[in-house]
C-alpha cells in the first residue's frame, strides 16, 4: 500500500510538472491563472528529482519514469539553476570577435531623497564604477542624467552621460521617458565604444520607464549588430508587504490579496510587452544582444518567450541561481542578458561587490563567430 501511494504521488508530481510547463507557454493576458501555476514549476522539478533516488532504492523499473522526465525537463531546470561545474574558460586565441557587455538597473543613481546617503557617496561610486568599466557596450535601465543645461546644483555629480559617455570614449543614446523642470532626464541608455549607426525606441503605450530601446553598432570587423535594452513592467510590489504577508496570519489576511492583484496586473502587462518585443527581434537583420530588467522570474511567460530563441548568458555558463535582486527577497534573478545563436557566451558575472542599487550589475563576454 505504501508503494502504491508513493507511485500515485509520483504520477501526480509528473502531471503537475507537465501542467506547469504548459502554463509557462500561456500569456497572462489570455488566461492569467496559468501564470501562477507556472511559478510552481521549480517546486515540481525538485520533487520529481527527489523521487528518482527514492525509486532507485525501492524499484529501479519505476525510477526510470521520473528519471526520463528529469532528462526531458533538464533545460527548464537549467533556466533557474545553472549547472556547469566542469566548464573551462575559453582560450584567448579562440576564433571570433569578443564583445563585453555591462547591463544594470541603476535606480536613477539614487537621486531621490529617500535613496540618498551622506555626500551622495553611493551615487558617485556607482556612476564612477560604470564609467570605469571596460565593457564596450553598456545598457542601463532606470537611467538618470543632469546635462550641463540643467539648472540643478548637483549636475556635476549626476552628469552621467558626459562621465560614462564622452569622458570614457563612448557614444551614447539616451531614451528619455521624462525631462523635469530642472532639465534632468529620466529613461534608459545605451553607451558604446563602437559607432552607433541607427537607433530607436519601442513604447509600450504611454512612454514610461518601462519601455525598450535599440541601437545598431558597427564592430571593428565591419559587422553590424543590434543591441536591445529593455525594462518590462515593474512588479509594483513592496518587499515589506511580501515579508509581512507570510510572517503572520494577520499579515497574510491584510496583504496577500492586494499583492496578488498587483502581481496579476504586472504579469498581464509583461506578457503582451514581451510579445511586442519578440516580433521586433524576429525582424532584425543583424545578430542580437539583449539586456533586460525583466521584472520576472525564469519560470515565466516573458522569460520563456525569449529563452526559446536566445541563449541566456547565465544559464549557458553560470553555476547556481545567480540572483540579481539586492533586497530582502533571496534567490531572485530578474536581470538577464541574452544572445542570438551567432554568438558564443564566454563568461557571465553578477557583481555582488557593487551594492549601490536594488539590482546588482551583470557583465558578459560574447564572441561573434565568423560567418
Amino acid at each position: 500500500m505504501r508503494r502504491s501511494f508513493a507511485f500515485t504521488c509520483t504520477l501526480l508530481i509528473i502531471g503537475w510538472l507537465l501542467a506547469a510547463i504548459a502554463c509557462v507557454q500561456v500569456p497572462a493576458y489570455t488566461f492569467w491563472p496559468a501564470a501562477f501555476v507556472a511559478l510552481t514549476l521549480p517546486v515540481a522539478l525538485l520533487l520529481n528529482l527527489l523521487s528518482v533516488p527514492y525509486w532507485l532504492l525501492r524499484n529501479w523499473r519505476v525510477a526510470a519514469l521520473p528519471l526520463l522526465v528529469a532528462v526531458l525537463t533538464w533545460p527548464h531546470l537549467q533556466r533557474g539553476v545553472a549547472l556547469h561545474p566542469l566548464r573551462v574558460a575559453p582560450a584567448a586565441d579562440e576564433p571570433g570577435l569578443r564583445v563585453r557587455v555591462l547591463s544594470s538597473n541603476v535606480r536613477i543613481f539614487n537621486v531621490y531623497p529617500q535613496l540618498r546617503d551622506p555626500d551622495l557617496a553611493s551615487s558617485k561610486k556607482l556612476i564612477q564604477w560604470v564609467a570605469d568599466n571596460p565593457a564596450e557596450i553598456i545598457c542601463l535601465q532606470e537611467f538618470y542624467n543632469e546635462p550641463q543645461s540643467s539648472t540643478s546644483k548637483e549636475k556635476d555629480v549626476f552628469n552621467s552621460v558626459e562621465r560614462i559617455g564622452v569622458r570614457s570614449g563612448r557614444q551614447s543614446f539616451v531614451s528619455r521617458s521624462l525631462t523635469n523642470r530642472a532639465g534632468a532626464e529620466f529613461g534608459m541608455a545605451i553607451f558604446s565604444r563602437y559607432p552607433i549607426l541607427r537607433r530607436g525606441t519601442v513604447n509600450f503605450g504611454k512612454l514610461t520607464q518601462n519601455h525598450a530601446m535599440w541601437a545598431d553598432l558597427r564592430l571593428p570587423n565591419k559587422d553590424t549588430i543590434r543591441v536591445f535594452n529593455f525594462h518590462l513592467q515593474s512588479m509594483s510590489l513592496d518587499e515589506r508587504d511580501i515579508v509581512d504577508s507570510y510572517s503572520s496570519k494577520a499579515g497574510f489576511r491584510n496583504k496577500a490579496l492586494g499583492l496578488m492583484r498587483r502581481f496579476k496586473r504586472g504579469m498581464v502587462s509583461r506578457s503582451w510587452q514581451v510579445d511586442t518585443l519578440t516580433r521586433r527581434f524576429e525582424r532584425s537583420p543583424y545578430p542580437l544582444l539583449l539586456c533586460a530588467d525583466l521584472n520576472d522570474l525564469p519560470y515565466s511567460y516573458s522569460y520563456d518567450q525569449i529563452a526559446d530563441h536566445f541563449q541566456n548568458a547565465w544559464a549557458t555558463v553560470g553555476n547556481g541561481v545567480g540572483p540579481t535582486y539586492h533586497g530582502q527577497l533571496p534567490f531572485i534573478r530578474i536581470d538577464n542578458q541574452f544572445a542570438s545563436p551567432e554568438w558564443v557566451v564566454d563568461d557571465f558575472w553578477v557583481h555582488y561587490e557593487i551594492p549601490y542599487s536594488d539590482h546588482y550589475p551583470t557583465t558578459a563576454t560574447y564572441r561573434l563567430m565568423p560567418k
